[in-house]
């Protein structure tokens, strides 16, 4: 009360001096703004040291100790996801880790919910493109207990029968909803284009694939890709590291090792192409351009990773200071680079007023064009650089951060130096580097551009886009 009275009064007397402040005689000099202090060097980013160390069956585990707070986070990954379903199988994975959360061979659903609070903690399992994630975040002195949880639930899973109906009709519900939003239908358009009747390319099942699927498939395609040799165990936090390898072992060791990885690689499209998916009255149009560009394992990743920040994909990139901040085209524009196993694809999307849709695309082709013809300056770039670094020891400022670095660097391949050498990779990229990167990468006339919008009105105002741009 006492901090919400003195914040009232702070106000008050804010509002009283405004006047006085608006009213300096003419002539009179306004107070010197003092200049925000230079930028630092920023400084290279040190992850803990890491124990690793791969157990009999080829599942491998790592440990890194970090922070102080008596948690620590355990997660398994497998590498198993929707690249490993068929084309009449679309979502099978996220309804088959739907299922292992309904209990083991030794617990019932409930008795694991109950048994993950005691811990302290939480549980989650996540299925994407390229492996599914189970595992969460417990005490300190659980650590063993919810490595033997992860086990029972990888290993032994039950797959109640009368559980199928409900989370399958769980799913249709889910895709409904995600298919009423303009994005969703972008996106959805947008990487079949890409990417065909491979997995990356097959967003949302169909009502008709969800009601068809059987226990029998969803307990075949857990047989076919969950085992020892797609599995890698996270430990990180403050935790008893004797004490957790001891329950790694006696839980996982005598785990099968199933079949190696799904090597599918795709053969994205990059051709030209513009397709509208009609949304009859709508106040705005969605916008999704892109194509494919080099993997993390590309030797110009982050320079191209600089590219995309300065162009599109933070708050003060030149697309969001245009067509937001100057033209009042749309709210929240971003572009960014999506990853999948030895693939990525750079993409930028807005949501714009439906009038401008066609001199939205204008500004965001003239800001490629520009950057083509001119490399950035190098103020700008610093400014770009010194944000991404920012963000980059934020996410690794956590238990669940370091994770999920260590399991991207896992899933591309890279090296120890991946996380560590990350500062000097940014600093090192020059303006010159980023010109390169734009005129090399990012051609226009490769694009695919999909717009969800009112046909009436965007039609016309995409026929100057239809013809590949020079």
């Amino acid at each position: 009360m006492r901090t919400l009275m003195t914040l009232c009064s702070a106000l008050a007397a804010a509002a009283l001096l405004a006047p006085l402040v608006g009213a300096l005689p003419a002539g009179a000099q306004q107070p010197t703004r003092e200049a925000p202090p230079a930028l630092g060097t920023p400084k290279a980013f040190t992850l803990p040291p890491k124990r690793e160390f791969t157990l009999a069956n080829g599942m491998k585990v790592t440990f890194v100790s970090f922070g102080t707070i008596p948690k620590v986070s355990v997660y398994t990954m497998v590498g198993t996801g929707h690249i490993d379903e068929g084309s009449n199988e679309v979502a099978l994975s996220d309804v088959t880790g739907e299922m292992m959360r309904e209990g083991t061979t030794t617990r019932t659903a409930t008795q694991i919910a109950e048994a993950v609070a005691g811990m302290g903690g939480e549980l989650s399992v996540f299925v994407g493109d390229d492996r599914t994630q189970v595992g969460g975040a417990v005490l300190s002195e659980r650590g063993p207990d919810m490595v033997r949880l992860e086990a029972d639930l990888l290993r032994n899973p039950r797959f109640p029968e009368g559980e199928l109906a409900r989370i399958t009709a769980n799913k249709a519900r889910e895709v409904a909803i995600a298919k009423s939003q303009p994005q969703s239908l972008a996106q959805e358009q947008f990487v079949k284009l890409l990417y065909g009747d491979h997995p990356y390319g097959r967003l949302f099942p169909t009502d008709t694939m969800l009601k068809s699927y059987t226990l029998a498939q969803v307990k075949g395609f857990y047989a076919r890709n969950f085992g020892a040799a797609r599995a890698h165990l996270y430990v990180v936090g403050v935790f008893d590291a004797p004490a957790v390898e001891r329950a790694v072992r006696a839980a996982f060791e005598s785990w099968a090792p199933g079949s190696a990885p799904t090597a599918k690689p795709p053969a994205p499209r990059t051709g030209h192409s513009v397709t509208l998916l009609d949304r009859p009255n709508a106040v705005q149009s969605t916008i999704m351009l892109g194509l494919p560009v080099p993997d993390p394992a590309a030797k110009d990743f982050t320079a191209l990773a600089v590219t995309d920040a300065l162009l599109g994909g933070t708050f003060g990139s030149r697309v969001t200071t245009n067509i937001r901040e100057q033209k009042g085209y749309t709210y929240s524009p971003y572009s960014y680079v999506s990853t999948h196993r030895r693939d990525a694809y750079w993409v930028q999307q807005a949501d714009v007023t439906t009038k401008f849709t066609g001199a939205s695309l204008t500004e965001i082709f003239g800001e490629v064009d520009r950057l083509q013809k001119e490399a950035p300056g190098t103020a700008e770039l610093d400014g770009i650089k010194n944000n991404m670094i920012g963000i980059f020891t934020l996410r690794n400022a956590s238990r669940g951060g370091i994770v999920n670095q260590l399991a991207e660097a896992d899933l591309q391949g890279l090296g120890d130096d991946y996380l560590s050498g990350y500062v000097k990779r940014v600093m090192a990229v020059s303006p010159a580097e980023v010109q390169r990167m734009t005129v090399t990468y990012l051609k226009p006339e490769r694009m695919t551009l999909v717009v969800v919008g009112d046909k009436a009105t965007v039609a016309d105002q995409l026929a100057p886009f239809r013809r590949p741009i020079p």
